[in-house]
């Protein structure tokens, strides 16, 4: 273990670990199996274990990485769209895609700021926000605040790990990883189940239409057309 932790040392101490950890954020940002967060918190678990890095530059690169992948992100959703990537089309990606594409609009802070600590969600959501013509400034002011309160958590996850752990460098990171990770899932697990139950709402809202226009047949043009438009917008009016 002793051997382990002044690996880590060594090479927290070394000036290339900032620009890995802007690099390594600003891939994740359209590449999900890069593990930015993984990388972020363990920088920070190690500059509280052993002294290095300096943790106020690993937040700086942090965010800064963040926030510039996520408006290179939106970028490639804005300029190429979103039918050329093969990786889009796995299932996960495109349930992401549609989940996107319903709210991008009216839930556009909600979406941008949570799909931050998701890496498929954010992925989508920022194509999404770009192909579907999401004013730039909007987008920017939403994505700074997005990557500087990830970076935040990021940080603050490691260096709690770090003091809790009382400066065990390894052990931290390996804790702090896990939480981070955990925290993914379970923000992912929560987007999916509002979006279900705006599914939900939007089947019974064209349900309920469907059955007023059959007990009233003079309501049946102007029903109708309420019925395709909610639909047609993912249950929005």
């Amino acid at each position: 273990m002793d051997a382990i932790n002044d690996l880590i040392a060594t090479a927290a101490a070394s000036p290339w670990v900032y620009l890995v950890v802007f690099a390594v954020v600003l891939v994740d940002a359209f590449f999900p199996p890069v593990p930015s967060e993984s990388v972020v918190i363990g920088a920070a678990a190690a500059a509280v274990a052993v002294g290095v890095p300096n943790l106020p530059l690993v937040l700086a690169c942090a965010a800064a990485g963040a926030v510039a992948g996520d408006n290179l992100t939106f970028l490639i959703g804005r300029t190429v769209g979103l039918d050329r990537f093969r990786m889009l089309r796995g299932p996960r990606m495109t349930a992401a895609i549609v989940r996107a594409r319903r709210s991008i609009h009216d839930r556009a802070g909600v979406l941008i700021l949570s799909a931050r600590y998701v890496p498929v969600g954010r992925v989508a959501v920022n194509l999404v926000a770009g192909a579907s013509g999401l004013a730039w400034r909007r987008f920017l002011g939403l994505s700074v605040l997005a990557g500087v309160s990830w970076a935040v958590y990021s940080v603050t996850v490691g260096v709690i790990a770090a003091n809790w752990l009382h400066g065990n460098a390894f052990v931290a990171m390996v804790v702090g990883i896990a939480v981070g990770i955990g925290t993914g899932l379970v923000v992912d697990a929560l987007l999916r189940r509002s979006a279900r139950r705006r599914a939900a709402a939007a089947t019974g809202e064209a349900a309920s239409l469907h059955d007023r226009q059959g007990a009233d047949p003079n309501d049946g043009p102007t029903e109708r057309a309420a019925m395709d438009r909610i639909t047609a917008n993912g249950g929005r009016e």
